[in-house]
């Protein structure tokens, strides 16, 4: 229909006017100024393409894999907690949607529903993101999770203290949704959270988790290992030498430590780094179809959505994430006709123009 979203964009703008302020302001919120949040998409927009053309594009394929899990598009679904702010079938709703799109959902330790009632309602893969919150919960968690048929653990390991973001204080915003999976725990909001959107966390109680720790992590569950957080190739190089099967490369969306690059921005150092041992992704700022291609040209294998399964959730339910998802498919095979390119799996090297200027450059010695 003529008044139908017909980007990322149009979504967003309709889930604002859609959702409570303050709960427009925790989904859309970065920590302190915001100056990685907005980074994330300033950043993409400095890469350009450079489009090939005169070629056969008819066997186009844009389907791919993510640790050999077969996926419809180089899109999935990012953890990112609390759905149920934006619609009250919360992460039930987007895994269906994630499931017709024939895509991966990782669901967040912070979700609304549990992981088994996501897990039943899914129907497409599904891997497990582990917030760290002392040895029994997170050896709970990660039994129920494979009990549950989630296919992977994704730890998390940005978020050593808490990182309030200065709009939900200034709201006075607080998150009174339950945590379904700790629906009947007996235990506090402390004791469980933890996350970037709790500003209440007793960090005292806080048990981060150390290179040292992954062995341990590894003897629960023979389960792939992802880290999510990663931004620096020197841990990168730690993580791939300690044999994690992949690397999700976050700036938790902006909301956890301000004044970082980007996460595209440390892709290619990240990418280097790894030396091909582990699979590299990437979350943070994708809003359009370029922009996936220009993360799949620096070598990530697919990337994350977080922000607008939201934007979809509030505006059309489990409709609108399958819908952005769509669009973002639409997307990227219009700037793959464009570029000449067949498969997201063998894209050439010179498909984008990088800035001189662009990226970390040199550390301070």
């Amino acid at each position: 229909m003529a008044n139908d979203p017909i980007n990322l964009y149009d979504y967003e703008a309709r889930a604002k006017l859609a959702l409570p302020h303050d709960s427009w302001d925790f989904i859309d919120a970065g920590a302190m100024d915001e100056f990685t949040t907005k980074r994330n998409r300033s950043a993409f927009d400095q890469l350009t393409i450079r489009p090939r053309f005169m070629r056969s594009v008819e066997e186009r394929k844009i389907a791919t894999t993510m640790l050999g899990t077969d996926i419809s598009m180089p899109v999935f679904v990012c953890p990112a907690g609390s759905h149920g702010i934006a619609h009250p079938d919360a992460e039930v709703a987007t895994a269906r949607a994630a499931g017709r799109s024939n895509t991966l959902m990782m669901l967040s330790t912070a979700s609304n529903n549990s992981m088994e009632e996501v897990a039943e309602a899914a129907t497409g893969p599904l891997w497990f993101q582990l917030y760290h919150r002392g040895a029994a919960l997170t050896e709970m968690l990660v039994h129920r999770a494979e009990a549950a048929g989630f296919k992977a653990i994704v730890l998390t390991v940005d978020t050593p203290v808490p990182s309030p973001k200065e709009r939900d204080l200034h709201n006075q915003f607080e998150r009174k949704l339950e945590l379904g999976n700790f629906r009947d725990s007996g235990l506090s909001q402390s004791e469980i959270s933890g996350t970037d959107d709790t500003p209440g966390w007793d960090v005292s109680r806080a048990d981060p988790i150390t290179w040292k720790d992954l062995e341990w992590l590894r003897s629960l569950t023979p389960l792939p290992l992802v880290l999510k957080g990663v931004r620096v190739a020197e841990d990168a190089k730690i993580a791939a030498e300690s044999g994690v099967e992949g690397i999700l490369v976050s700036t938790h969306g902006g909301r956890q430590l301000d004044q970082t690059m980007s996460s595209v921005e440390m892709v290619p150092e990240i990418v280097d780094a790894v030396k091909g041992n582990c699979e590299v992704y990437l979350d943070s700022g994708v809003r359009r179809g370029s922009d996936v291609l220009k993360a799949l040209a620096l070598g990530v294998k697919a990337v994350g959505i977080g922000r607008p399964l939201f934007w979809g959730l509030a505006t059309e339910g489990e409709d609108g994430v399958h819908n952005i998802l769509e669009l973002l498919r639409e997307e990227v095979g219009r700037v793959m006709d464009f570029c000449g390119q067949s498969d997201v799996a063998d894209l050439e090297s010179a498909l984008i123009n990088i800035p001189n200027n662009w990226g970390p450059g040199s550390s301070a010695p």
